[in-house]
């Protein structure tokens, strides 16, 4: 089969592609680079600031767009996948569309679609802009920005929104929270594929024995530090070692160049990752991958989703329960015998449900699914 990636988001499209390559596929992503990460593509269309900026990009996707047809399959990242405003996405999305056998969307972001259902006080419990009935502490903070973050439920986004839910083969969800949303919406054309780890090339260091103090490890980016709820997990992780300094202790990294964060990542034994998600992401599963305990998001709705109800490594943190951070650290303190179990228990729900391949099969599957209905509705419209 040959697949494109249009756009992409924490890696996900590019290791993707990697696996499918190794599955004998062909497999192309054209990218921005995921912005920062700056992540392998094999077209590039990274976006440059400026007006002249802005006019050399539109430049490079017109000369990129002969490289992505003749394709089984297109799989776009959100339904905003060039950095471009939505009135021209659609017109590449067209394009797309017309020139390749069959297009999905990747659920794997922000976007008109999810930012309602977090607002819509029945999707969820709780999500990054909600907790219960409440604004979440992003909204009510200095750093939510109310223009920014409302254009996700503008006007012209649900119009793009629906134009694009109208026109795409399906779509592939990486988290429970996006497959969540769309179910309404696509029912049979939605499937779940979950967030690829090339769990091959990440080098598990499993914890082997119940350590003198367990190390906590919390990495911060100011931009999203409460959005993500890290505040809060900090707040608690520093209350937890003042009340058992004896027992454990917590590195902090802000904005630390990649291969640092990494090495300090190394070194210790339990991740702090989210507060307000259902479902362990990227960095939750990398760490898992290495043997940390993640403290995350694992609510009983992910497990079900993913049908695991036997191997439950992560220690799931609720928003909705007061204290329930501290109490989940101070356990894990207490506890310090288990951490070897859920060390080696971690890395194995990686491989099981994330490993790169794994998902990528999932991808394949619905890939075929999708050609062979639209294959037979062409029979069908010809005998007519």
């Amino acid at each position: 089969m040959k697949i494109l990636f249009v756009g992409d988001a924490s890696n996900i499209h590019n290791c993707l592609a990697q696996a499918l390559r190794d599955l004998g596929h062909t497999a192309v992503v054209a990218s921005n680079g995921s912005h920062w990460m700056d992540t392998h593509r094999d077209i590039n269309l990274k976006r440059s600031s400026g007006k002249m900026g802005a006019v050399k990009y539109a430049l490079d996707v017109l000369r990129a767009l002969p490289k992505m047809s003749g394709f089984d399959m297109v799989e776009t990242c959100d339904d905003i996948f060039l950095d471009l405003k939505p009135a021209k996405v659609r017109v590449v999305f067209d394009w797309l569309k017309h020139h390749n056998r069959g297009i999905v969307m990747g659920a794997i972001g922000t976007d008109y679609v999810y930012y309602n259902a977090c607002h819509d006080g029945k999707t969820y419990r709780y999500s990054d802009y909600m907790v219960g009935n409440q604004p979440s502490p992003y909204v009510q903070s200095q750093e939510h920005i109310n223009k920014r973050d409302e254009l996700w439920g503008a006007e012209f986004m649900r119009k793009h929104s629906n134009y694009i839910l109208n026109n795409i083969d399906g779509a592939i969800s990486c988290l429970w929270e996006y497959h969540e949303c769309y179910k309404p919406l696509l029912g049979d054309c939605l499937a779940y594929g979950g967030i690829p780890i090339d769990t091959k090339n990440v080098e598990p260091i499993i914890l082997d024995h119940e350590p003198e103090k367990v190390k906590f490890f919390i990495g911060v980016q100011r931009d999203r530090n409460i959005l993500k709820g890290t505040d809060l997990l900090l707040e608690a992780a520093r209350r937890t070692v003042d009340r058992y300094p004896t027992l454990c202790e917590l590195t902090v990294v802000e904005n630390a160049p990649y291969e640092e964060y990494i090495k300090m990542l190394c070194s210790s034994h339990v991740l702090l990752d989210q507060l307000y998600s259902y479902t362990p992401a990227t960095n939750a599963l990398l760490a898992m991958a290495r043997g940390l305990v993640a403290v995350s998001g694992a609510e009983p709705e992910y497990y079900d989703l993913i049908d695991e109800h036997e191997n439950q490594p992560i220690i799931n943190v609720s928003p909705l329960i007061e204290g329930d951070i501290d109490a989940k650290l101070e356990w894990i303190v207490l506890n310090k015998q288990l951490l070897p179990d859920l060390s080696r228990r971690s890395r194995e729900f990686v491989v099981k449900h994330n490993e790169s391949h794994v998902v990528a099969r999932r991808h394949i599957d619905f890939f075929n699914k999708i050609l062979t209905k639209n294959d037979t509705a062409d029979t069908h419209s010809d005998l007519r």
